[in-house]
């Protein structure tokens, strides 16, 4: 079965991740996790910390000569601004007394956090709440696409809204969508609803504000037969909604119509069935490339909306927790607008849990024995 875990603080020494259940002979080296991590990094409304951080992933086990050996896959990436964080998050009782964190932010896991296991300093909380993390969920899933790669699935996303700017992306495919986004600097293919975004930005910033949005995810070559009916927990569109879901700031999923579906009928949500001589198509996508739990060949299609970031420049009012008086919200360093690095974490975690699906479904301990059995099930569905 294929896993991970991740360690580590926003400004702490490092993060980290383990992977285990890549098959062995997959070719990787960091440069592939880096262009990943790099993504990331970019958009327009990032904060500070990404002038400071250059993340770099290190291989520590799992790979020689250039290829997987089937032993879990170690991954590091440090944190350069650890060098100004040690002694508020030294592992060792410091010398001298350092201040506590106490008024916690309206919309993060601030107060929630320090209530379950508590504590009376906010920092212990919200250096592992923050999406920090999601630079090794990232690397986790550039591993995981290059091991979709082999068998021709590929993960990408846009940006289709910013606030109150949505994309018109009418009649242009997604070949054609995704070369437009790698040139833009808020992930988004509509160049008129790119500088619209930029400009409520520009907005959301001069007021001490943040602004959400939302992202479109597609995965394409994926055949159908990924994922199950038989169990809740097996359903690929459950694993692939708690997955986008899980990423921090991220409200509300939709998979093909989504919420659109409850307003029409039946007949026109259902994707009707063709055969072109070769094999069984759909008319329509409605349903997103999932139906039953089980990906149908479609491309699947997921949309993920992010709320806007509790850190905010003109911090709201809250509670301290020594005084329980009246307060404003601490202001940590943090983005205007991440949705454009929201998209880049979506897409890996969308990869992971394809790669995870993938792997339960054709097994093998070597990428070769993996390809044999891919052969044969595309075989045995041209029988079908």
């Amino acid at each position: 079965m294929l896993r991970f875990l991740t360690a580590g603080e926003s400004h702490g020494p490092a993060l980290v991740a383990i992977m285990e259940g890549l098959p062995a002979g997959l070719e990787l080296s960091a440069g592939k996790i880096d262009h990943e991590l790099q993504r990331r990094q970019m958009g327009y409304g990032r904060g500070g910390r990404m002038k400071i951080e250059s993340d770099h992933v290190r291989i520590l086990s799992g790979v020689r000569h250039g290829h997987t050996l089937g032993s879990p896959l170690a991954l590091v990436i440090e944190n350069r601004d650890w060098q100004n964080w040690q002694d508020q998050m030294g592992q060792k009782i410091p010398s001298k007394p350092v201040e506590r964190v106490t008024r916690p932010r309206p919309g993060h896991a601030d107060l929630a956090g320090c209530q379950k296991y508590g504590r009376d300093d906010i920092r212990d909380v919200l250096e592992r709440a923050s999406a920090r993390e999601t630079a090794a969920r990232t690397a986790v899933g550039a591993v995981a696409r290059k091991l979709l790669a082999e068998f021709g699935i590929m993960v990408g996303s846009q940006v289709i809204r910013i606030g109150p700017v949505t994309a018109d992306l009418s009649g242009m495919d997604w070949q054609a969508s995704q070369e437009r986004v790698a040139r833009s600097v808020v992930g988004c293919a509509d160049p008129q609803a790119e500088q619209a975004m930029m400009a409520e930005i520009d907005r959301a910033r001069s007021a001490g504000d943040t602004l959400g949005g939302i992202c479109e995810i597609r995965v394409t070559g994926c055949p159908p037969g990924w994922g199950s009916h038989v169990h809740w927990d097996r359903r690929l569109d459950a694993r692939l909604a708690g997955a986008l879901m899980s990423i921090p700031g991220v409200k509300g999923v939709e998979i093909g119509l989504g919420c659109e579906a409850a307003a029409r009928p039946g007949s026109a949500v259902q994707d009707e069935i063709e055969h072109d001589g070769y094999r069984f198509t759909r008319r329509t996508n409605r349903a997103g490339g999932i139906e039953g739990g089980i990906s149908n060949g479609e491309q699947i299609v997921l949309r993920a909306a992010m709320k806007p970031l509790p850190t905010l420049g003109k911090p709201l009012e809250t509670v301290d927790l020594e005084t329980k008086g009246s307060s404003r919200a601490i202001k940590e360093r943090s983005d205007v607008c991440a949705v454009p690095a929201m998209g880049v974490i979506a897409e890996a975690v969308t990869a992971f849990e394809i790669a995870r699906a993938l792997c339960e479904k054709l097994g093998g301990d070597s990428l070769e024995e993996m390809k044999r059995n891919f052969k044969g099930y595309l075989e045995q569905i041209e029988r079908t």
